[in-house]
């Protein structure tokens, strides 16, 4: 499966673990050239405290459009190291 957003693609795997409908891709799968800090978090009840990233290709940005779990709880052990999308980011086969 591929991530891709502003026509780059962001992640690639078949190693893809899919959560309450978002697919998962190993954090090593990122392409870091488009991968930016953010400071953003949330909180889940079940899988604990979600840090982002924020994206940037051909220079736009798209913000907190990227969540992982640094330390999810139990209930989520098979997300840590692994990585999220949203904001427009596609998912395909």
């Amino acid at each position: 499966m591929k991530a891709i957003w502003n026509g780059a693609v962001i992640a690639q795997s078949d190693d893809i673990v899919t959560i309450e409908g978002n697919h998962y891709f190993p954090d090593s799968t990122l392409n870091r050239d488009y991968v930016t800090f953010s400071n953003h978090h949330t909180m889940c009840a079940w899988k604990g405290q979600a840090s982002y990233y924020s994206l940037l290709v051909n220079g736009e940005m798209n913000t907190d459009a990227a969540w992982y779990y640094p330390n999810p709880k139990s209930e989520a052990e098979e997300i840590k190291g692994r990585v999220a999308f949203w904001k427009g980011v596609k998912i395909e086969a």
